[in-house]
């Protein structure tokens, strides 16, 4: 259960990321015309400190993926190894989910 939470939040965090990143980018576009030194030294590093967290974003994500297709493939073969316990479990979900829903 840590696991799936750890990849949500990993989830979110790429989320926010391309955000900051998309803002960064529309902020760089519309100071392109600004005139003066600190402008530009501004500019200069926002770029190189954009370019650093596209590439921590690529492989964050990449990192996400990985774990989300290791989570799948490891239920998957908990399936095919344990089917009766799959179905069980299910059953015991779906079970839980209608009392709850049937309290309303």
């Amino acid at each position: 259960m840590s696991e799936q939470m750890s990849v949500a939040n990993k989830e979110k965090l790429v989320s926010d990321l391309k955000v900051v990143i998309s803002d960064t980018e529309e902020l760089l576009r519309a100071t392109a015309g600004a005139a003066g030194d600190k402008v530009g030294e501004l500019r200069e590093r926002l770029g190189v400190r954009l370019r650093d967290a596209k590439e921590r974003l690529l492989d964050l994500e990449a990192a996400v993926i990985d774990k989300t297709k290791a989570a799948a493939r490891a239920t998957d073969d908990f399936v095919h190894e344990e089917p009766w316990k799959a179905v069980g479990v299910a059953a015991a979900l779906g079970l839980a989910l209608g009392v709850l829903i049937g309290r309303r």
